[in-house]
């Protein structure tokens, strides 16, 4: 078979784990031939490729990043988006096409599905809140820096008393913040799925405080809010898909904080520092099991699918289900972090 492929949306740890994987067994137990698409919907869009094969594809699964290269592009929202991108697909004669993206990717995936395309989606979101699967690669690398970050502003926050307010990844749902707060020892967790309460906030702090901790760390994700308020983002201009760049919310509460409490508070943004670097064992390794799941996929005839995690097995499941729904932080996580919080 004649295979495209191609990455969208924000990178992020584990991207040419799935690539390797999906290239290695499709050349070797298939005979496959593959067709990278370069900037995810833009390189189709453009009919911007580059070859795929054992080669190229050679040294790759531990380094982050993507080397089909990545961008936020809506072709849906292009004037005839949708039929060029049919037009170039083809042209390559393909007999079905591998997207690797989060809910906004996989929408045109959908799309090109309804319209006579073979296509099979892989799960990509850093934030880990696609519904159907219960974990994303690259989210266990975000996790792992989020939290060394923490452990390392333990010190320098002891050392001057300070509440530190530490910002990471996470538009609408917690997963990032609650997973690396509690695995760092957080003092405040602020999540999406519940509205700041400043006061109770000032309280956790002031308790700590008054029991001889002169020192804090909060963890708030990027889209936290406080009631009835908005996301912070740096600017208005939104993107394709119609999102706003988040940023803000750690350096709003850090002046908050401070204004209520009269202790010292800083903010850090670890920003795109959570999508850098190699990916942890366990993202290699759910980004390999993906990749071989999309290509068996692929030669089992099951279209418009989107492979996923349940428990520890791979299945898969309708695009359109992946993509229904945000997947966000559940009660017994909630549960968690509350049980490690002082009464009130």
């Amino acid at each position: 078979m004649r295979i495209g492929m191609l990455t969208g949306g924000g990178d992020c740890p584990g991207l040419n784990a799935v690539i390797r994987a999906v290239v290695r067994k499709g050349i070797q137990h298939y005979g496959d031939e593959f067709v990278g698409f370069m900037e995810g919907w833009r390189g189709v869009l453009d009919d911007v490729t580059m070859s795929l094969d054992l080669e190229t594809t050679s040294g790759i699964l531990h380094k982050g990043g993507t080397i089909l290269r990545s961008s936020r592009t809506n072709v849906k929202k292009i004037p005839g988006g949708i039929e060029k991108c049919l037009e170039v697909i083809g042209k390559h004669k393909l007999d079905a096409l591998i997207a690797l993206g989060g809910d906004d990717t996989q929408s045109i995936s959908l799309a090109l599905s309804e319209q006579g395309v073979k296509v099979v989606g892989v799960p990509k979101t850093i934030d880990n809140d696609l519904s159907g699967t219960d974990a994303c690669f690259g989210f266990d690398t975000a996790v792992t820096i989020a939290t060394e970050a923490v452990d390392r502003l333990h010190s320098t926050a002891e050392a001057h008393n300070r509440v530190l307010v530490v910002e990471v990844m996470g538009r609408n749902a917690g997963w990032i913040a609650i997973t690396s707060g509690i695995a760092g020892g957080a003092d405040v967790i602020l999540v999406p799925e519940i509205p700041i309460d400043i006061e109770e906030v000032c309280r956790l702090l002031k308790y700590r405080h008054d029991h001889g901790k002169k020192f804090s760390i909060v963890v708030a994700a990027e889209g936290a809010v406080f009631p009835e308020g908005e996301q912070k983002s740096h600017g208005t201009a939104l993107d394709s898909f119609g999102h706003v760049r988040l940023s803000g919310i750690g350096q709003v509460l850090a002046e908050e904080i401070e204004q209520r409490t009269k202790y010292e508070t800083r903010s850090v943004n670890l920003g795109h520092t959570q999508r850098g670097g190699t990916p942890t064992a366990y993202d290699r390794m759910l980004a390999t099991r993906y990749g071989i799941a999309a290509i068996d996929l692929v030669h089992e005839g099951k279209f418009g699918r989107l492979v996923v995690l349940k428990g520890t097995g791979i299945s898969d499941i309708p695009l359109a289900d992946a993509i229904a729904k945000t997947r966000t932080v559940g009660e017994d996580l909630l549960a968690v972090m509350r049980g490690l919080e002082p009464p009130r």
